[in-house]
């Protein structure tokens, strides 16, 4: 059975169809996960949410431990994430309530644990198209699927784009959404690294589906970003989302024929007489495969 990993808000495991559905508790070596984990079955596809901010919404955009949360979905199996993320428009035609299937993104975060290397073991992967281009095509028709049949949407669905992480919890300066503007960024937002590199040395298959809620603040006409404008327009998509988790978990293949599921094959430098006990056991689930005899 597929196993699909959906990162985002902690509602957006009600679905019509899961059934089968527990929480379980998940302990990695890089310590706990935003929450528990919720699995269910939607059809013949094994679903795993995490919320990313845990339930309540516990948890800062600068306070995750994205290690944890990446490797829990690895531990339960997970070759695809779908990572569900409110952000706000740096263009025009990026309405507040459009959906933007971003395919690139610039780091402005600062602090973050960003790999599972380290502590004696040296990798590096490729990281140049940052996004699981089979997955990405499969969410980009799942989501436009779902906005054709939901009755009354006004959104439009984006295809690519380059999504701007910031470290938070703050929103942006004035200054500073009209210098990202100037890069010709599409979004912006606070969560979606190091989730996707962090994806990317797990060999797991990783897409985007932003939900842009405002304008930030480089908009001359509309009001400036705010909580109450994010979650207003969060719970009127809500459902979309929903929708645009089941029609992809459907149509997502048996089988992957992209490189993410061999992205790390090559990845470690070290010398396997080299790496330490400690960092072996550490890394076992992820590249005991590739770490070779001590």
């Amino acid at each position: 059975m597929r196993t699909i990993g959906v990162i985002g808000g902690s509602g957006l495991y009600e679905i019509d169809g899961l059934e089968a559905i527990e929480r379980i508790a998940v302990e990695t070596p890089f310590g706990s996960p935003s929450d528990e984990l919720l699995v269910g079955r939607l059809g013949d596809a094994r679903l795993v949410f995490l919320p990313r901010h845990g339930r309540g919404h516990r948890v800062a955009p600068n306070e995750i431990n994205f290690r944890a949360n990446v490797h829990a979905l690895k531990q339960l199996g997970a070759e695809w994430i779908l990572s569900v993320s409110a952000v706000g428009s740096m263009r025009e035609e990026i309405r507040p309530g459009d959906i933007v299937i971003a395919d690139q993104f610039i780091d402005r975060t600062k602090g973050r644990a960003a790999t599972f290397f380290g502590d004696g073991v040296v990798g590096h992967v490729a990281f140049a198209d940052p996004v699981c281009g089979a997955l990405a095509d499969v969410v980009y028709a799942a989501a436009a699927e779902a906005v054709g049949t939901a009755a009354g949407s006004r959104a439009k669905v984006h295809r690519g784009g380059t999504y701007v992480v910031i470290e938070g919890p703050q929103f942006s300066t004035r200054a500073e959404s009209k210098l990202y503007r100037s890069w010709g960024v599409d979004v912006i937002g606070m969560t979606n690294l190091p989730e996707a590199k962090l994806a990317r040395e797990a060999e797991i298959c990783y897409a985007t589906v932003a939900l842009s809620t405002d304008y930030d603040c480089w908009h001359e006409t509309e009001e400036d970003v705010s909580v109450e404008a994010v979650v207003a327009t969060l719970r009127k998509n809500v459902q979309l989302a929903r929708e645009i988790v089941r029609r992809a978990a459907a149509s997502i293949p048996a089988q992957r024929g992209c490189p993410c599921p061999r992205a790390a094959e090559h990845a470690i430098m070290t010398d396997p007489a080299a790496i330490p006990e400690a960092a072996r056991r550490k890394l076992n689930t992820l590249y005991g495969k590739y770490m070779g005899q001590p």
